[in-house]
């Protein structure tokens, strides 16, 4: 009332202006002379409340059976010391840890099939997509043709030096045929080495027409297109990018003001939103820089093992930048505001009954719906948390278990 009173102030002034200096001018029982009249009388009520209710506040204060004065129905909760926090909310997205774009293991060949698809879990060594390798198989077939004349020039040279061996044991022809039947075996038995291992390389480029996974993970995005030239190349090209989902990370900007409160290992709690999911954990990077356009330091953390998270996906990042072990916290709707500050209501036992006591305090820091309080409460004092809403000082009170 006492508010409403001087937020009145100006308007009884006018009223009272007006009544004086209008009324006697005015022809007696014309329109404006009455509300002139009005006016009066509705300034000497509103004069008249704000005296009743001045003397009601000052008898309940000498004695709590005033039978003026109704009980308000109030809820109550007692005073305690408890660690109170303050977190920074700011927004961040997932992000990868380790990330493989698939390439050739050879030279870039054109897409014959892509045997993947965007989301699908892979595993290491699994096949992901074929590369056209119809020259290289060709080539293949014409060494292994090759080879097999080669093999059959062999065995006929070594039957030809058996034979020419046992000659010249039995002191049969000469030793110059046996040693050009043992030079022709040599021969095209490093002709035969060179071959194959001819053999073994073409093949070994022929299998690399298949594209493994070099990790688990989970296949994030396919742009190569079946008949393109694969390459690999994510900045040139089509690719396929897997991502491993077990070593995932959560990106944030902290802003520089946080400089001096916010840090590696400070403890963090992020929310998925989409995911309805949430962990703790604590800072484990946090960039020396400030960044040019973002005017902040990056910071990361890293998520748990196995849980289900995609990259770019958006993230609720809660960083603790203040704690107190042993403070005193209250809900913040029951901060109140007059002429001498800030306040709140308390309960207080007086000639055997509960009034309401004004205390002023001193306030900290917010953390959503609570406020820390510096100064001004006690632990084991009852705090009105529920209808202390228009409550004056030294009214009285009931509670009502909640």
């Amino acid at each position: 009332m006492n508010r409403i009173f001087k937020a009145l102030l100006p308007v009884i002034a006018m009223g009272l202006l007006a009544s004086c200096g209008s009324v006697g001018e005015k022809k007696v029982g014309s329109l404006e002379a009455k509300k002139a009249e009005l006016e009066k009388l509705k300034t000497e009520r509103l004069i008249l409340d704000e005296k009743i209710e001045k003397l009601q506040e000052e008898i309940a204060l000498l004695d709590t059976g005033f039978s003026g004065q109704k009980p308000r129905l109030v809820v109550l909760s007692t005073i305690e010391k408890a660690e109170f926090k303050h977190f920074v909310t700011l927004q961040g997205k997932v992000d990868q840890q380790n990330v493989s774009y698939i390439t050739p293991a050879g030279q870039p060949g054109q897409i014959k099939a892509i045997y993947v698809k965007q989301g699908d879990r892979v595993r290491k060594g699994q096949l992901i997509l074929k590369l056209d390798d119809e020259v290289l198989r060709q080539n293949v077939n014409a060494i292994k043709q090759q080879m097999s004349t080669v093999k059959a020039q062999l065995e006929l040279a070594k039957s030809v030096y058996d034979r020419q061996k046992n000659l010249w044991e039995n002191n049969i022809g000469t030793e110059v045929q046996l040693l050009q039947a043992k030079t022709n075996v040599e021969t095209l038995e490093g002709q035969l080495n060179t071959i194959e291992a001819n053999a073994r390389a073409v093949q070994a480029q022929a299998n690399q027409s298949n594209v493994y996974s070099d990790v688990n993970g989970i296949v994030d995005d396919v742009t190569a297109r079946v008949g393109e030239t694969f390459t690999g190349n994510h900045l040139s090209g089509g690719y396929v990018r897997i991502v491993n989902n077990s070593d995932m990370k959560v990106v944030v900007t902290v802003p520089e003001n946080y400089a001096g409160t916010i840090g590696k290992g400070s403890k963090v709690v992020v929310e998925l939103p989409d995911e309805g999911k949430s962990f703790e954990s604590v800072i484990s990077f946090m960039s020396l820089s400030v960044g040019a356009t973002t005017r902040g330091f990056t910071a990361e953390i890293k998520a748990p093992v196995g849980m289900d998270m995609r990259p770019n996906q958006t993230a609720v990042v809660k960083i603790m930048d203040y704690a107190a072990p042993d403070a005193i916290a209250v809900p913040l709707n029951t901060i109140q505001n007059d002429e001498n500050g800030k306040y709140v209501l308390i309960a207080v036992s007086r000639n055997g009954g509960l009034v309401a006591e004004k205390k002023a305090v001193t306030i900290g820091r917010f953390s959503e719906d609570s406020v820390e309080i510096l100064s001004g409460l006690e632990p084991g004092e009852s705090l009105v948390t529920e209808g202390f809403q228009d409550l004056l000082n030294g009214q009285l009170l009931t509670t009502s278990d909640k």
